[in-house]
């Protein structure tokens, strides 16, 4: 599900995401429920990224529990996580990441520099200019900028089940429209970013690519991360509980198994001279 800002009866709210830090912080309540069911990055977006960098020190903002940077210290690299819920950072280092508590916009870099800065599925709990800004004054000339979000489409008989779901338990909600939009969920918030990017000055021409993929799910396992998409993890019990309890029945209807198709969608540019 598309991690946007919501009141909690799920209703979407004008603010912009980042000064949503209600549903921001919602995610460390449950750690363990976050790092077991939400999906990982494809390898070749951690390829990918690593490539077009000059060097393989990388900062991970936005780290949560470690989903994003522990990839890219898999793949070589010498990750150091920003984090500003201390609960979800005592779980990434606990997983053998390094990670520092703070808000980018606020973090102290003490003088370190690195050749990518990375951001998955959290850029967008970062001020578009002031985390443009910051990311340029820790990136070495030609380092690397890569945000990137997991966006999942339904089988398009699933999504209409699903939809039916939401339109049933919260009537007045866009939820369920954002849930089953795939990769354009995300649009806004990519144009946030490329909006800040370019009013930092600092970097060049923006490059959105995206990798698809396909992820097999039991009913329960889909159940599991349904309290960890954004926006749920505020709603009221009681709503949680009836669309739980409805897509389990539409689930249950497709033979207690699907298959989610998975768009990795990426925002990258370089750090100008």
């Amino acid at each position: 599900m598309p991690i946007l800002p919501s009141a909690p009866d799920g209703r979407l709210t004008g603010a912009a995401p980042h000064a949503q830090r209600g549903v921001a912080e919602s995610y460390g309540a449950d750690t363990e429920r976050y790092d077991r069911t939400r999906p990982r990055y494809p390898d070749a977006v951690v390829e990918r990224v690593v490539a077009d960098s000059p060097g393989r020190d990388v900062l991970d903002v936005g780290t949560g529990t470690g989903i994003a940077g522990l990839a890219f210290q898999a793949a070589g690299c010498a990750v150091l996580g920003v984090e500003p819920d201390a609960r979800m950072a005592e779980f990434a280092r606990r997983k053998g990441l390094d990670v520092e508590v703070a808000k980018f916009e606020d973090w102290d870099p003490a003088g370190r520099t690195y050749d990518a800065l990375i951001s998955g599925t959290a850029w967008h709990w970062v001020d578009p200019v002031a985390g443009a800004v910051r990311a340029a004054e820790v990136l070495r000339p030609s380092g690397r900028l890569a945000v990137f979000w997991n966006a999942f489409r339904p089988a398009p008989e699933l999504a209409g089940a699903f939809a039916a779901v939401y339109a049933r338990v919260l009537p007045e909600s866009p939820i369920h429209q954002r849930g089953m939009a795939g990769p354009d969920a995300y649009a806004n918030l990519i144009t946030m970013a490329t909006d800040g990017l370019a009013r930092s000055g600092a970097f060049g021409e923006p490059e959105r690519w995206r990798v698809e993929w396909d992820r097999d799910y039991t009913r329960e396992e889909w159940l599991d991360q349904m309290p960890t998409f954004g926006g749920h993890g505020t709603l009221p019990r009681e709503d949680l509980d009836a669309l739980l309890a409805g897509v389990g029945e539409v689930v249950d209807a497709m033979g207690g198994r699907f298959t989610m198709r998975y768009t990795t969608v990426v925002l990258t540019a370089t750090r100008a001279s």
